[in-house]
């Protein structure tokens, strides 16, 4: 989905610049917005088909539009205030249609349902993370680059127009940029900006537009394309677009159904973890993300470091704690899903090298070794980087620690991920894995559980405990008849 961040025209003021540079950025947005027709917008209206990507979350890390993982919405309606709104509360923006999930290989067909977005003001103004939705659109950047002091510059055949907004900065205290490529047609053709991001760091965001059309006196690109990280994540057509609407309150006004987002999700807690022992030199680190910390002789041996970089110091505290004295060397990674990917900042940043499996390899390395001025987490004050921080693993991989202890990694395929490994402990026969649900599961967990037991018994791998990086609720010891009672449902 489109990343949400919301930059208002009334809050975007950049620092100094040379007047003669400033100058030259307001006449080329000047031209760009009377050939586009943005002098007298207001507000837009437009529809058109879209098809949304996972970014992060896709079967394969490096294709969010992958057909198990592409949502597409055939009536995409998509309505935006460029004025100031009479409250804060008020929507800016209100994203409508039929969504149409994925269709997932051994999971009942999915029901359409309704795709709701909406973005208020209040949230525009209170973070740079809700709107380049708005902004980014090639009629909002003209308004925004128009309403601030905006730098120019050519580049071949184009315009390179960039402003930082004031009043907002990243969680290392540096400031954004936004800039936006006019082409000597005056069209704004495409708008990109780093946003900090728990994974990748600086974040490189880009919104391409082409094929434009006159639209009642509008010029609209008929196509819509969002990268991240160099990945398109989001791709649309659009048919019919109006200009300030008539109905624009009652285009924005939320459904009675819902609509509105959802608040935003509480930071984990970085306190201590929960420390048991399951085995000699075996821990288990409790939580959501449950990690295991293995003593492998002359050094620590961590499973999975969590959802964001206060759980992976936490972990990596935590696991210094159960085996002190010696490093951490290798922490593997379940699959590359962010979730399960936000706290391998923190295992580079102790020095360990990441495990995964091969399909991820790439990837992930190419992600965390981006930039990171933007984030201020623990590896973006660890200098000099490392680079190879990522060991690829194939589909068996057995760690024999100078102790003696035995650590498998197995490759477990689904279409949930295709670099999903699950660690075996066979001297405890402990199995750890992550997002495969035993307890309640829905169609699409389901059919993922039912691989994962069809390749359990294709590896013979041997446990009696299975421990879930997602306990239960409320959390109960979980065994092999658990797991395969479930499947046989």
């Amino acid at each position: 989905m489109l990343v949400r961040v919301v930059l208002l025209a009334s809050f975007l003021v950049i620092y100094a610049t040379p007047a003669a540079v400033a100058q030259d950025a307001s006449a080329v947005v000047a031209a760009a917005a009377k050939a586009m027709g943005t002098d007298n917008l207001n507000a837009v209206a437009f529809i058109g088909h879209a098809h949304i990507g996972s970014f992060g979350q896709s079967k394969s890390i490096g294709d969010p539009m992958g057909a198990v993982n592409v949502t597409s919405v055939p009536d995409y309606r998509r309505v935006i205030n460029f004025s100031k709104p009479e409250t804060m509360t008020a929507p800016v923006l209100r994203a409508t249609g039929t969504s149409y999930p994925p269709i997932v290989s051994g999971a009942a067909q999915p029901t359409p349902g309704p795709f709701n977005q909406t973005i208020t003001a209040a949230q525009a103004a209170g973070s740079w993370g809700q709107g380049l939705n708005i902004w980014a659109t090639p009629w909002g950047f003209l308004k925004a680059a128009a309403a601030n002091k905006a730098t120019a510059s050519r580049q071949g055949n184009q315009q390179v127009v960039s402003f930082s907004p004031a009043g907002f900065t990243s969680p290392s205290g540096s400031s954004y940029t936004v800039t936006g490529y006019i082409s000597n047609q005056n069209l704004v053709t495409k708008v990109e900006t780093r946003v900090d991001h728990a994974v990748v760091g600086d974040l490189l965001v880009e919104f391409e537009y082409s094929g434009y059309q006159n639209m009642n006196g509008l010029q609209v690109p008929a196509r819509v394309v969002q990268r991240q990280a160099g990945l398109v994540t989001f791709d649309a057509t659009i048919e019919s677009a109006t200009a300030n609407p008539p109905t624009l309150a009652e285009l924005l006004a939320p459904s009675p159904s819902g609509g509105a987002p959802a608040p935003a999700a509480a930071q984990p807690s970085a306190a201590a973890p929960p420390v048991e022992r399951i085995g000699d030199g075996v821990f288990k680190i409790g939580g959501n993300y449950v990690s295991l910390a293995v003593d492998m002789g002359d050094h620590v041996l961590v499973v999975e470091s969590g959802q964001s970089d206060a759980r992976g110091m936490a972990v990596m505290a935590a696991a210094r704690q159960a085996i002190p004295n010696k490093p951490i060397k290798f922490v593997v990674n379940s699959h590359a899903h962010f979730d399960h990917a936000s706290g391998l900042g923190a295992a580079v940043a102790e020095g360990a090298t990441i495990l995964t499996h091969r399909n991820n390899e790439q990837v992930l390395e190419r992600l965390l070794s981006g930039s990171r001025s933007l984030i201020g987490d623990s590896l973006s004050k660890v200098t000099p980087r490392r680079t190879n921080v990522v060991e690829g693993v194939g589909d068996r991989d057995v760690r024999k620690g100078t102790n003696g202890k035995i650590v498998e990694l197995h490759r477990i395929p689904s279409e949930h991920s295709d670099g999903m490994l699950a660690v075996l402990l066979p001297a405890e026969k402990v199995l750890w894995t992550a997002d495969i649900t035993v307890v309640n599961p829905n169609s699409v967990q389901l059919a993922t559980l039912r691989a994962a037991v069809v390749a359990f018994n294709r590896l013979n791998l041997d446990y009696d405990t299975w421990i879930p990086a997602h306990p239960p609720n409320p959390d109960r010891p979980l065994t092999k008849a658990d797991v395969l009672a479930a499947a046989n449902n």
